[in-house]
């Protein structure tokens, strides 16, 4: 199912744009995995309900969660909404292993 990619904030979005010129491998990494997601926003693996950290369900008020996993054991985690027949693929954050396994507390 195809969807629009849109970033749960300005400050992600900002994130994501100066990588452009920071980190153009990650940039292109992410690049990648967003037509990725408007192809098909189910293409990642999605996070059992129960597993979703507090902070994200306080935060961004999340139904459900999903992962992409990036070279180098680096994650992307957004969401997917769906609203009047469109789907909406809201990037939250991306983050390497490390974080990743804290953050979901593996």
């Amino acid at each position: 199912m195809r969807s629009k990619i849109q970033f749960v904030s300005e400050k992600i979005k900002n994130a994501f744009h100066k990588l452009e010129d920071e980190d153009t491998s990650m940039y292109g990494l992410i690049s990648r995995a967003f037509e990725d997601i408007e192809n098909n926003a189910f293409c990642g693996i999605q996070i059992p309900k129960k597993l979703i950290p507090k902070e994200y369900l306080k935060k961004y008020n999340v139904k459900n969660l999903w992962k992409y996993n990036l070279p180098d054991a680096w994650r992307l985690i957004y969401s997917v909404e769906g609203k009047n027949l469109l789907v909406f693929s809201i990037i939250l954050e991306w983050m390497d292993h490390k974080t990743y396994e804290r953050r979901f507390g593996y």
